[in-house]
This record gives C-alpha cells, structure tokens and sequence, in this order.
C-alpha cells in the first residue's frame, strides 16, 4: 500500500488555524447530506471515498471505525443521540483521529505480509526491522507477541496492533508527519 501522505494530510484538516477550521465545516457539510448535524459511521464512510478519492485509503475500514469510534463520544452528549454519531464539534478530532489510525494500518498492513488481516508469530518476527524504523525496539520478539496479543488468539488483530503501537509510539519514517 502507497499512501501519498501530504495529499491525505491536506485533505484532512486538522490544524487550529482558520483556514482549517474553514475547510473542516466545508467538508462536514458535505459529509452532512441531511443537515442534522450528526455524522454517521456511513456518512463518514462515504464522505472519505467521495473526498480522499484514494483507493488505498477507502480500503481499510477497521482504521475508519476506529477513527469513527475514538472521535464520537469526545464532546459532551447534548442530545440521547449525539454518543453515537460525530458532531460538528467532534469533526477534528475525526480528522486528527483518520490520519492517525490510516498510518496505523499502514503499518499493520506492511507487517501482515499474509493479507489477512491478522499477524502471526512469524510475520512478527520478520517484522523486527520495521518495527525498529517505527521507532520501538524488540528484544523478545515471542514475548512481544504474547503481550500485543490480548485475546490469546494466536494473532495479532488490527485493533490489538493499535493499543500497542500507540503505547509505543510508532511513527512512520515515510509520511509527512
């Protein structure tokens, strides 16, 4: 997978400026097809297609509800229904949030050399060099694997890869970040 990371990054306005802020309510609204003022996980879903227009970007769904899922409940509820949509309020935590799960699963797509989106214990340890370039090193690989493997399933699943990578802090060498 080849992410042009600047072009995603412009197209996600997160920064505390006013031209971002007004890019941000410009991109909301189209989100917004309804004007209700709530975004849901579909809404988002078909927002980023319509707008990244980045295949490679649209294709990775469990970074997308992640985002979705870590942006929603940031503002307090106004409403019995804001918990379970973003709000206006919400959006730039969505777009902080998209970049960063997009890059996460870029680098859970590099270490799943399988594609199947789950890691074993082999593709882990090939995975030793990457991971040292992402900024974390490994001295027991096995151990390593136990620990991000939380459900005890054997492989490491997308959204076990996330908690540990954010604990450590990974960072792709090449995006614009």
């Amino acid at each position: 997978m080849s992410i042009n990371w600047p072009e995603i990054t412009a197209k996600l306005p997160s920064e505390k400026t006013a031209a971002a802020k007004a890019k941000r309510k410009e991109l909301f609204n189209q989100m917004d097809p309804n004007g209700n003022g709530y975004l849901s996980l579909a809404e988002v879903d078909k927002g980023l297609r319509d707008t990244l227009q980045c295949d490679e970007v649209f294709d990775c769904k469990p970074a997308i509800i992640r985002a979705f899922n870590s942006a929603k409940d940031v503002a307090p509820s106004r409403t019995k229904h804001s918990d379970d949509f973003v709000t206006r309020r919400e959006f730039r935590v969505l777009m902080v949030a998209l970049r960063q799960y997009f890059e996460l699963w870029q680098m859970f797509d590099e270490v799943d050399t399988g594609d199947d989106r789950r890691v074993d214990k082999d593709e882990f340890r090939k995975a030793m060099p990457l991971l040292e370039s992402w900024g974390v090193q490994v001295p027991d690989p096995d151990a390593t694997f136990k620990e991000i493997d939380t459900n005890g399933g054997g492989q490491i699943l997308f959204g076990e890869f996330c908690k540990w990578a954010l604990k450590h802090s990974l960072d792709l060498t090449d995006d614009d970040d």
